[in-house]
């Protein structure tokens, strides 16, 4: 059973260790659908799918643009191995706003030379750094 106390959250990319620290919750989406984590949760790894990445700290709320990786879930620790992530601070605007357009016109638009996987993921990843800017 969860207690009162939290876990240790680590993002790490490939560039920088991206956030450490005490969170009391997690969450972000899955390739088997969004996950929250709390203290106490059972051991799991999991596929990161990009969206929102929430993280609930005692002070308050933060939240990133998470775009792909892997979690290693633990009772009392988690640990998110991410290809790309982003405060919203660190996101361009108008140009998460042109990739958007870019990505649905290749989906609208489908040829045979079109990577539809690729394509969906680009439109996924716009879509996650527009949502987090608002």
């Amino acid at each position: 059973m969860a207690d009162n106390k939290g876990f240790q959250l680590h993002i790490i990319t490939p560039d920088r260790v991206f956030y450490e620290g005490e969170v009391d919750m997690v969450e972000f989406n899955t390739t088997e659908g969004q996950i929250g984590i709390l203290p106490g949760h059972i051991p799991l790894t999991v596929i990161v799918k990009p969206g929102i990445l929430n993280i609930s700290e005692p002070e308050g709320e933060k939240e990133a643009a998470l775009h792909a990786g892997f979690a290693e879930i633990l009772p009392d620790k988690v640990t998110i191995l991410a290809e790309i992530i982003e405060w919203p601070s660190e996101i361009d605007e108008e140009r998460a706003e042109a990739a958007l357009h870019r990505a649905q016109e290749r989906l609208r638009h489908k040829s045979k030379e079109t990577d539809v996987a690729r394509a969906e993921t680009a439109l996924q990843r716009a879509i996650a750094r527009i949502q987090v800017l608002k």
